[in-house]
C-alpha cells in the first residue's frame, strides 16, 4: 500500500481563491471553476489517477471508458466536498440540503446517555455532515483525526470562516486522545472516526475487501470495542449537485471484539462503495 502522510492536499493560495469566489460569486460559480481545476488534477495527478483506474477496472470490473469517467467524477466531486465545507463555514448554506436515512438511530444513541462512536470512511464528506448535525442530534460531535494539515492553511481557514462547528480530537503519540475520547463519551457526545485508511508503521488488520486482502487501521475498531458506547457506521455521500444523503446503521450495543466490528464495517463499506463508486476518495494502492 502506498504511503499516506495524513495531510490534506492543496495550497494556501488555492484555498484563498476558492473562499473569495464562494463569498463573492456564490457556490455555483465555484463549482464551474472547480471543473477546470479538477480536470488539471485528472491530467497530471498520475499516481492518484492510476490508483483510481486500477480500482475501477480491476476490482470493480468497469470497462476502461467507464473507469475513466468515474475517475474524472471522483476528482470533481472530491473538490465539490471541499468547496461545500468552505461554503458551510462561510454561512453560504442556503443551497445545501440533505436527507438522513435512519436518523432515529443517532437520536436513540443520544437518548441512551452513553455517547456514541460513529465509524465512517473517506467516502463523501462527513465533516460537512458533522456541521449539519451539530445542535440537532447532539450538542457536540468530536472528529478524531491526524493533526497533520499544513498549519498555514488551518490558520487561514479558522480566521476566514470561524473554523468548524465540531471539535477535533487530534491523535497524539502520548495517547492523550484516548482520554479525550473517554471524557467526550462520559459527556454523552459523539465520536466520529474515519476507519478506512492507515499510516505506515501503525497497527493494522487485514480483511477481505471486494474479494482481495486489504489493510485497515486497527485503532478505530479497538476504540469501538473497548468503550461502553453504541457503535454505528455512518456515511454522507453527495446525491445531487447541492444535496447529501446521510445514513447510519443499526447501532452495535453488544460487546464485540475489534476484529468482529471491523468485519461488519468492511461489509458496509463495500455496500456503500458499490452504491457510490465515484465518491470513495482513496488515491492509493489499497490492496495487499
Amino acid at each position: 500500500m502506498s504511503r499516506w502522510d495524513g495531510k490534506t492536499k492543496g495550497s494556501l493560495v488555492g484555498y484563498k481563491i476558492f473562499l473569495f469566489f464562494i463569498n463573492t460569486l456564490g457556490l455555483d460559480f465555484a463549482y464551474r471553476l472547480l471543473q477546470l481545476v479538477t480536470y488539471y488534477y485528472y491530467l497530471f495527478a498520475k499516481k492518484q489517477k492510476r490508483a483510481l483506474l486500477d480500482f475501477y477496472q480491476n476490482i470493480l470490473h468497469f470497462p476502461v471508458s467507464e473507469a475513466k469517467k468515474l475517475a474524472r467524477q471522483n476528482f470533481y466531486i472530491f473538490g465539490q466536498t471541499l468547496v461545500d465545507r468552505a461554503a458551510f463555514l462561510l454561512g453560504k448554506t442556503e443551497q445545501l440540503n440533505h436527507v438522513f436515512e435512519n436518523e432515529q438511530y443517532l437520536v436513540d444513541i443520544r437518548d441512551g446517555g452513553k455517547g456514541g462512536i460513529l465509524l465512517s470512511a473517506h467516502l463523501g464528506n462527513w465533516e460537512t455532515a458533522g456541521n449539519l448535525l451539530k445542535g440537532r442530534i447532539t450538542p457536540t460531535i468530536n472528529i478524531v483525526m491526524l493533526d497533520a494539515e499544513v498549519e498555514s492553511i488551518k490558520q487561514f481557514m479558522d480566521t476566514s470562516t470561524g473554523g468548524s462547528r465540531f471539535k477535533v480530537i487530534a491523535i497524539k503519540d502520548d495517547l492523550s486522545h484516548i482520554i479525550a475520547i473517554r471524557n467526550a463519551l462520559v459527556n454523552n457526545e459523539f465520536i466520529a472516526i474515519h476507519s478506512d485508511r492507515y499510516l505506515d508503521g501503525a497497527k493494522f488488520i487485514e480483511l477481505d475487501f471486494f474479494g482481495r486482502k486489504a489493510k485497515f487501521p486497527y485503532g478505530p475498531f479497538v476504540i469501538a470495542s473497548k468503550f461502553d458506547a453504541p457503535v454505528t457506521f455512518v456515511f454522507a455521500a453527495k446525491d445531487g449537485k447541492y444535496s447529501y444523503h446521510l445514513s447510519a446503521t443499526l447501532p452495535i450495543t453488544d460487546k464485540l471484539k475489534p476484529e468482529e466490528i471491523a468485519r461488519l464495517y468492511v461489509a458496509e463499506l463495500e455496500r456503500k462503495v458499490k452504491e457510490y463508486p465515484e465518491q470513495w476518495f482513496n488515491y492509493f494502492n489499497f490492496f495487499v
